[in-house]
């Protein structure tokens, strides 16, 4: 459990601290940050699949109706890393954050309506307390003629779709990784190549860049294997607490960081997103009624 503990704060650790290692590429596109984030991805995807000598087992899972969830899955995940992407390099990191607040409450009414799963009323109160939080950014946004909450409802229905599908779909973390970047392939490469014809292309023209987008596969493919290897050692509340290690250093970055501005309405929000966080934890020890 220890041992889990330890993997389960890595990978959250990982994603909470990515808005740094995205800033550094700010001058690249982020259609482009994106298909290189596939390209090198997949690179050590299939490393890995080699050594562990899974490709076989894969192959035979990725079939008919698994194939068609993870061909879904796919489009949300690339969804999810291109606004998320985005929302860092155009100085939005408060509202990636929130949407990330959000998401676990996202996953408990996806439960509740698309599985028919069961909920405890404190964690039904968690989702309509963390509900109003979300209502007063978006009343704010609408009369003031502005806001990003777009960015955050993104986020988190993407990632809340996702994992709805990844948790029907009969394969492992490792091997719906691999197949649902594989599918992202092909246009990747087709985004990299245009930029490259085109003289757009941030490849080739910079040995530090060339690092950095080199290092996307590491960045992206790491804390997603951690986060496999510690879902399978740790209880699921557990892992339902440490996710919030993530959004909460993406806020303490937007803020002491890159200065974003934090206007009374995020501090409403913020309040009642936590307050529902906490709530949904206190429930999440819970068996439903």
């Amino acid at each position: 459990m220890r041992g889990g503990l330890f993997l389960g704060i890595g990978a959250y650790a990982i994603w909470g601290l990515l808005p740094l290692y995205l800033r550094l590429l700010r001058e690249v596109p982020s259609g482009q940050v994106l298909a290189h984030r596939v390209v090198w991805s997949l690179l050590l995807l299939l490393g890995v699949v080699l050594v562990m000598r899974r490709g076989g087992a894969i192959l035979r899972a990725a079939r008919g109706r698994t194939l068609a969830l993870l061909c879904a899955s796919a489009v949300l995940i690339a969804i999810n890393w291109l606004v998320y992407i985005w929302s860092v390099q155009h100085g939005h990191v408060l509202e990636a954050s929130l949407g990330y607040f959000i998401n676990p409450l996202v996953n408990v009414a996806l439960g509740l309506i698309v599985l028919r799963e069961r909920i405890a009323p404190v964690q039904a109160v968690a989702v309509a307390v963390a509900a109003v939080g979300v209502v007063i950014l978006g009343i704010d946004g609408v009369s003031s003629g502005g806001g990003a909450l777009w960015i955050s409802l993104t986020l988190a229905l993407s990632f809340g779709g996702y994992g709805l599908i990844r948790k029907v779909a009969a394969i492992d973390a490792l091997g719906g990784l691999t197949v649902e970047t594989a599918l992202l392939l092909l246009p990747s490469l087709g985004v990299i190549a245009f930029a490259q014809a085109g003289g757009t292309g941030a490849f080739g023209h910079d040995h530090r860049l060339d690092l950095l987008l080199i290092l996307a596969g590491v960045v992206t493919a790491v804390p997603l294997l951690l986060f496999a290897a510690a879902a399978r050692r740790l209880r699921y509340s557990t892992m339902g607490l440490l996710q919030y290690i993530a959004p909460t250093l993406q806020f303490l970055e937007a803020v002491l960081l890159f200065r974003e501005p934090l206007r009374p309405v995020h501090l409403v929000t913020f309040a009642l997103i936590w307050l529902g966080c906490a709530i949904y934890a206190i429930g999440a020890r819970r068996p439903p009624a």
